[in-house]
């Protein structure tokens, strides 16, 4: 649905106004053959992934921290290459950038990696287990709502963003100490 939101009917909202109208060389290769590319790369990222969660498991249990800070850090690795470019574009005062690339980081992550995820559990034969216990689960759904408000308006202000913060540092004092 975002994807058709984003290049069909409201496609002027993730362009950016200012940019230059460069030539933009067309792309030959069939849409068939980025799909496959784009599962083959989140295939070695889910590997990578596992593997990286090894190390971060090891090293939890043997400092003693809570096993959710395991799942903060990968998480927070996944997401930095996003995060990085789109903390770029807004320095270089490209917003638009910075939305879309933020957006499609959280689409990848939400749409394509936990899903993905889960297909290998069950090829695998394992159980996938979210993490998601009785106060997480209040936090979740607190956050879903708050952000319904927030980009269900027509303006964001400072106090919803400093409300978003607010629930992410409940989050992170919930993982500290649950």
């Amino acid at each position: 649905m975002f994807l058709g939101v984003q290049t069909m009917r409201h496609r002027e909202f993730f362009t950016d106004t200012h940019a230059s109208e460069a030539v933009v060389p067309r792309d030959t290769w069939p849409n068939w053959a980025h799909f496959i590319l784009l599962f083959a790369s989140l295939l070695i990222i889910v590997f990578l992934g596992r593997e990286l969660a090894k190390i971060v498991d090891f090293g939890i249990h043997r400092i003693g921290i809570p096993a959710a800070l395991g799942g903060m850090l990968i998480a927070v690795l996944t997401l930095t290459p996003e995060s990085v470019s789109a903390f770029r574009a807004a320095l270089s005062d490209k917003l638009q950038h910075s939305i879309n690339v933020f957006l499609g980081g959280a689409l990848s992550t939400i749409g394509l990696t936990v899903p993905c995820v889960l297909i290998m559990g069950m090829i695998a034969d394992k159980r996938v287990i979210l993490c998601l216990q009785g106060s997480d689960s209040v936090l979740l759904l607190l956050t879903l709502f708050v952000s319904s408000l927030t980009f269900g308006g027509v303006r964001t202000n400072v106090l919803q963003g400093a409300v978003h913060l607010l629930l992410f540092l409940v989050y992170v004092v919930l993982v500290l100490s649950p």
